[in-house]
């Protein structure tokens, strides 16, 4: 047995070794993903899988994809109490495929589809290592990673659907580390020009595996943890006369949450954008607060480049200090 003892550790464990269900959803595993991704996202409260205007991404929605209308690469850096971190990394783009008998100057496209990749990367950091007498023995760390890939077609001019890979990794201590894969499925309807609805199942088959012998040897243990799966159904309408772009949608689990998200971005003058939304609304439990959001976004052209500069600010209860995520985004 090694001689660290590590409170971040024993915590954890006494979470994942000792309960096999988790008493909510923010200390089910994989708790970090279900921040939201990126400065536009959390904005708007997360209400964003329906929302098939401006940058997107397969988080949200593997469906999504068909309607990113340039390459669109997106970056986040959030800044967190607690010697946390939690950053965001994405590219979108969609394929016209047109019929090699369509000679035409005006060719339509004969089907359209989509991709999306991204990395989610969150931690803690500065966390301090010590023995069985207290000594001080360094500074230690987390580290934790989503990798998906999206993919998405468009089957009409009113239905898309979607499907993403996901990979997580979890570096928790030494060698004590877990990895899961899970899908997401994702649907689109278009109703008309301004109305989309959504719907869409996160996390299905994602489980974290942990070994414990590597510190414990032959008194270790293999627990399997089990990600919440996540349902939810959304709809945005975009009020084209005011530039005035609205969502909302309700999400569940099979850990009996019921959670709604509303969120609207207002585009004051060109390329730039003002955003507010709630997030974590928990129709199942009303101690549970809610996350209101605000941000903005300003575009500038560069050679051909379209440059973006993404804030947002979210609450965040029970610390130190709010939530502030900066982003980048650049669309060629």
């Amino acid at each position: 047995m090694k001689k660290f003892f590590i409170l971040l550790f024993l915590s954890f464990a006494a979470i994942v070794f000792a309960q096999p269900k988790f008493s909510s959803i923010n200390s089910a595993p994989g708790a970090f993903s279900r921040f939201g991704f990126g400065a536009r996202g959390i904005g708007m409260g997360n209400a964003m899988s329906a929302v098939t205007e401006g940058n997107v991404v397969s988080y949200y929605n593997p469906a999504l994809a068909v309607y990113q209308e340039d390459n669109s690469m997106q970056s986040a850096y959030s800044f967190l109490s607690l010697d946390r971190h939690l950053n965001f990394l994405s590219f979108t783009r969609h394929f016209d495929f047109y019929s090699s008998k369509d000679t035409s100057v005006e060719r339509k496209p004969k089907g359209v589809s989509g991709v999306s990749v991204g990395v989610i990367q969150s931690g803690v950091s500065n966390i301090d290592g010590r023995d069985y007498e207290g000594t001080k023995t360094g500074d230690l760390s987390t580290n934790e990673y989503q990798f998906f890939l999206g993919l998405s077609n468009k089957f009409s001019s009113r239905l898309s659907m979607g499907l993403a890979v996901k990979i997580y990794y979890y570096k928790l201590y030494q060698d004590i580390t877990a990895s899961a894969v899970g899908l997401d499925l994702g649907v689109i309807y278009k109703y008309n020009d301004n109305l989309y609805f959504s719907l869409s199942i996160s996390d299905l088959n994602s489980k974290y595996k942990w070994d414990t012998s590597p510190i414990y040897g032959q008194d270790g243990t293999t627990t399997d943890n089990a990600f919440p799966v996540m349902k939810k159904i959304g709809a945005s309408y975009n009020f084209r006369e005011i530039k005035l772009l609205t969502s909302a949608e309700l999400e569940i689990s099979n850990m009996d949450s019921k959670v709604f998200r509303i969120g609207a971005e207002y585009n004051i003058f060109e390329n730039m954008f003002i955003r507010g939304g709630i997030d974590q609304i928990d129709l199942a439990n009303s101690d549970r607060k809610a996350l209101p959001a605000c941000g903005f976004s300003y575009a500038k052209s560069f050679s051909g480049m379209l440059v973006s500069f993404d804030y947002a600010f979210e609450v965040e209860h029970y610390s130190a200090s709010s939530r502030h995520i900066a982003g980048l985004s650049v669309n060629f």
